[in-house]
This record gives structure tokens, sequence and C-alpha cells, in this order.
């Protein structure tokens, strides 16, 4: 099976980040994540980007440098996820795709199950924001 090129965004605002959590009915329901999806034939990784916080939390987002590449295999879909730092030029995020939207501290981390291709991200977060 082909690795699937997805990219995430890391939003930062007052010493928190943003993270959604997905939906009944989809891979990984009730797990956390960073906004954001798979890239579609054409598109650059930052275009792909812009495109999924649009369609997934209503915003238009600056994408920055990337924070971190993960390589993971789940069962269904190996992906090659990369998270890039954002900012949100336009909007308030929603979450038309998501059951919920929560802005968390690197404390705070240890409360929410994330997705497994998430967790060495979230483990950076954790060590580099004590």
């Amino acid at each position: 099976m082909q690795r699937r090129e997805v990219v995430a965004a890391l939003i930062w605002q007052q010493g928190k980040f943003m993270i959604c959590q997905r939906p009944e009915g989809k891979a990984r329901a009730g797990l956390w994540e960073f906004v954001g999806g798979k890239a579609e034939a054409g598109e650059t990784l930052e275009e792909a980007l812009i495109r999924e916080c649009q369609e997934e939390i209503g915003v238009t987002v600056q994408v920055g440098a990337p924070y971190m590449d993960v390589l993971y295999d789940y069962p269904d879909i190996p992906v090659h996820l990369t998270l890039f730092h954002a900012t949100i030029k336009e909007g308030t995020p929603t979450p038309m795709e998501h059951n919920a939207i929560a802005w968390i501290t690197p404390k705070e981390i240890a409360h929410y199950p994330f997705c497994p291709a998430d967790i060495p991200i979230i483990e950076r977060l954790a060590k580099e924001k004590l």
C-alpha cells in the first residue's frame, strides 16, 4: 500500500495549542489529533493544509515552517505526516468535521488520547514546553 502524504497544523494561541477530536464513524473515532488531512494529487503540502483547515474548521491559515515529520503505518493506511507551524489569518475555529476543538497546554496532554501517529509529536511538545 502506498504511503499517503498527510499534513497537519500546530496552531498556538496564548500558550495553548489546538487539537481536534475525530468524529464517530471514522477510523480512530474519539481520538484527538491536529487539524489537517491528506494531500490531493497536484497540491503542495502547504496548499493541502490551507484547504484542510478551511474544510475542517473554517479558518484560513498562514503556513509556517515544518515542526516535525512522522512515518506511521496504520492498519488501513501508511502515512507520512508533516506537522507545520501555522497561524490563523482569518476566521474562528469551528468543528465542522470533528466532535470538538480544544485548546490545551503541553501539561494537559496526558488528559487526551491521541492518534498513534501524533504520539511522537506530542512527546516532543511535552518535553520542549515543560
